[in-house]
């Protein structure tokens, strides 16, 4: 059991075969309407995606940034080097899978152009949430990943600059973070009567 959890990959697998096994045996091997399974399963795959950015970028603000100053200077280069470029990467791309199974989620349920335009009340909560998180997604390619490339020295940049990128990328963050709070109570809202509770 031990080498199980010794290897993130190992663990990964094992938790996508508990999910298979639990869904063979709770569904008898039977999806029912394949349409509705597709549409189930998209959803988790955002909701799962979601959890990835939004867990990490709360982690940044929650964690990293404000633990920062309380860290000896000689052991920043850990966070630097190592575990913030690792946690960017995986921050970057959760935002990236939230977006796309978002769009496509929404295009399976048929009403994308609806919910973009506002043009139908019943789907206005949903429309807020994901103009929401495009602009947070938006934010953090181009606004976030670049300072941050800059402030970790990914890039070479002279010590102004990287103070500035620094400063940035932390107050692009921090947006980020405001507008989680309400995005994430849109989706909700949509999935629990939409327009009705909005």
């Amino acid at each position: 059991m031990a080498a199980l959890f010794q290897s993130l990959g190992r663990t990964v697998i094992a938790g996508i075969v508990i999910l298979a096994v639990l869904v063979i045996i709770f569904s008898g091997g039977n999806l029912g309407d394949g349409g509705a399974y597709s549409l189930f399963f998209t959803r988790w795959l955002h909701v799962l995606s979601g959890v990835m950015w939004i867990g990490l970028l709360w982690y940044f603000n929650f964690v990293q940034i404000p633990s920062m100053p309380k860290i000896p200077d000689e052991q920043k280069p850990a966070i630097g080097k190592v575990i913030a470029p690792a946690a960017l990467f995986w921050f970057r791309y959760g935002a990236l899978a939230t977006v796309i199974t978002g769009l496509l989620l929404i295009h399976q349920q048929g009403y994308l152009v609806e919910a973009l335009t506002f043009a139908d009340s019943g789907v206005r909560a949903i429309g807020i949430g994901m103009w929401m998180g495009l602009i947070m997604a938006a934010n953090v390619w181009f606004i976030i990943w670049p300072n941050q490339k800059k402030a970790l020295g990914i890039v070479s940049v002279d010590a102004d600059q990287k103070a500035a990128a620094a400063k940035t990328a932390m107050m692009a963050s921090r947006f980020n973070t405001m507008l989680s709070i309400p995005m994430l109570y849109m989706m909700v809202a949509q999935q629990n009567g939409g327009g009705a509770i909005f």
